[in-house]
This record gives structure tokens, sequence and C-alpha cells, in this order.
């Protein structure tokens, strides 16, 4: 047996897979990881296909040509007004109340570092239902009336939880538990607010609660999108402060984080986000919830990323929109109802994997 030579260096580790990204003069690089890039793509890529699909979809036909040649300024009269006019405000609308929902639920979860740390769960969805039906069965009002009372209700909500949970700061596990508390007086609230509507008002009350894209124009795409045009790269941004809260407040604090006011401004972005989505398709459950653990996991991330969360978000909602539009029309169900069913099939395999994990 030979001796080690003296001059070997250390072992060398393994290469890390991912692309390098360089600037210009290559004066700053650095190495992304290549499994977050690839389920990017593949998410966007199936998002895009799901979008072709639900466009030529209905009771007048659209092939994925057409609908590619009329995107793109083609097309005849017929197939212009059908699809830029009755089908593609909706399918924008779930494209991109899913992405608000997805990114929403990735920053609570990394938040809390909870995977049950969705707005379903500790309340702000409720909260931004209960804001929209005082507007509909107290005040009497409609449409942006109703948009004002859900993101007022939603902020109050979140008020509300915050203050509560605070003790020398706030923990996931104070956050969750305060939420699931406040979340069943707001559900509570609904309920005493549809007893003592008038029959007209708790129809149309209903009709919002359910949450559906039906009947969605341009109108409610358009302040939609500008709004996450300011709200999206704000969750970017905010994507190093959550990494960094993701290591312990102490952790954060040597690190130079202003540990309170980052979390304070998560926590607005993500209620923001929610508060937004559910002003314009009422309160569709379970995709916070589920989006970013499942882009967590396809993307084999210790933690939901931001992009990833938001593609599953979009492309979650707008196939559960195409099954539901799909079905047979005496079992035709709104989107939220659907989202509803599968995601209780979702929580309950989760609670499994979890109370197994813990077990191993």
């Amino acid at each position: 047996m030979t001796a080690p030579s003296a001059t070997a260096g250390p072992p060398e580790r393994p290469a890390i897979p991912g692309i390098v990204v360089r600037s210009p003069r290559e004066a700053l690089s650095a190495r992304v990881p290549a499994r977050p890039v690839l389920a990017g793509t593949a998410l966007a890529l199936v998002t895009l296909a799901l979008a072709v699909v639900a466009i030529g979809s209905g009771d007048y036909p659209v092939s994925p040509r057409e609908v590619v040649d009329t995107l793109l300024g083609g097309g005849t009269q017929a197939t212009s007004f059908i699809i830029e006019t009755l089908r593609l405000p909706r399918v924008l609308c779930a494209l991109l109340v899913g992405a608000a929902l997805g990114v929403s639920g990735a920053l609570f979860q990394s938040l809390t570092n909870n995977p049950l740390g969705s707005p379903d769960i500790v309340g702000f969805t409720q909260g931004s239902a209960t804001g929209a039906l005082v507007v509909i069965t107290i005040l009497g009002g409609s449409g942006l009336e109703v948009s004002a009372g859900a993101l007022a209700g939603g902020a109050l909500c979140a008020t509300l939880v915050y203050a509560l949970a605070y003790k020398r700061g706030v923990s996931g596990y104070r956050l969750v538990l305060v939420g699931i508390g406040i979340s069943a007086m707001a559900l509570a609230a609904n309920d005493y607010l549809l007893t003592r509507a008038r029959i007209e008002e708790a129809v149309q009350a209903t009709v919002w609660l359910v949450g559906s894209l039906n009947g969605r124009g341009w109108e409610h795409v358009r302040p939609l999108a500008a709004t996450l045009v300011v709200l999206l790269p704000a969750a970017l941004l905010l994507a190093r402060p959550l990494r960094l809260l993701e290591m312990g407040d102490d952790a954060a604090r040597a690190l130079g984080l202003r540990v309170e006011p980052a979390r304070v401004a998560i926590v607005l972005v993500a209620v923001a986000l929610v508060a937004v989505a559910t002003t314009a398709a009422g309160p569709i459950g379970f995709v916070a919830l589920a989006a970013p653990q499942l882009a967590r996991r396809l993307a084999r991330l210790a933690n939901p990323g931001i992009a990833t969360s938001a593609l599953m978000g979009a492309a979650l909602l707008l196939a559960s929109d195409i099954v539901a539009q799909r079905l047979p029309n005496e079992m035709q169900l709104p989107v939220g109802l659907m989202t509803g069913m599968t995601g209780g099939v979702y929580l309950a395999w989760l609670l499994v994997a979890e109370r197994r994990r813990g077990r191993g």
C-alpha cells in the first residue's frame, strides 16, 4: 500500500448541476440551479398549452392553429370575436388570479415555515369575503364597491392576525394558530350576514362566495393585470429577505436584515395579492395552499419558489376551469367548487405525508 502524496489537495467536490449566468464583461457570475429553471420552463409550456386548449374549446370549437393565428393578428372576424372578446379575458383572468394565489401562498408558507401557512387556512381569504359581504348585504353596493370591500376586509384581517400573533416578534406557529381562529370568526360572520340579508342580496352574495370565472371580461382583466404588474415584482424583490428569515431571526439580524419591517412587507404584499385575486374571481380555495408545495416538489427546492409557484398556480386554476366547463351540463361546477374538491383531497394527502415524515 502506498501512502498518499503529501502534495495531494483536498478531494474534489461533485459539481452542482446548474446554469452559469455572467455579466457582459464577466465581472459578475452566478450559478443558477438547473432543476428550478427546467421546472419553470416546463410549467410555462404546460400553462401555454392549457391556455390554447381553453381558448379553442367550447360550443364553437377553434383549432389550436387557428387560436395561435388569431392571437397573432390573423384569423377571421368570427374567430377574432369569439377568442378576443368572449374567451381570452376569462383565460387571462384565470392565469392572473392563479398566479396571484400561488405567489401569496408561497410567501405565507415560507414566512411561517409551514405547508399549512396559506391564506385559505390563516383567514385572509375569509376576511376578504367578509368585507365584500358587508358591502353587498349592509351597504347595498356592487361592482367596484364590492372589490373595495374585499380589499378592506383582507387588510383588516391581516392587521388583526399580525397584532394578535405579535409577541417580541411574530413566529410562524403563532401566526398560523391565530389565523385559524380569525378564519373561524370570519366564517361565522359570513354566515350571519347571509342569514340577515334579503333574498336578492343573499343570492348575489352566494354566487360571489362560490368563486367563479363566469362572465369575466376585459373590465376585470385590466385592473387585475395593472395591480399584479406592481405586486409580482415586489414579491420577487422580497425573495432574499424571505430566505434570510427562513434561517431564523437571529441569523437574519446578523446578516443585516431588519426583521420586523421585512416581515411586515412580506405580509402586506401577500395579503394584497390574495385580496386582489378575491376581488377578481371571489374566494377560490386551495390554489394558494397546493400550488407552492407542488412547485417545491417539482423543482426539488427546500422552500417554495416565487416564480414556480406563480406558474403552478396559474396552471392549476386554468386546468380546474377547463375541467369544470367540460363537465356535462347538469354537473357543471364553478371553478371555486372544483378547486375546493381537489384541494380537499390534496390537504388530506399532505397531512398524511407530514405525519409519516414526523414519525420517520
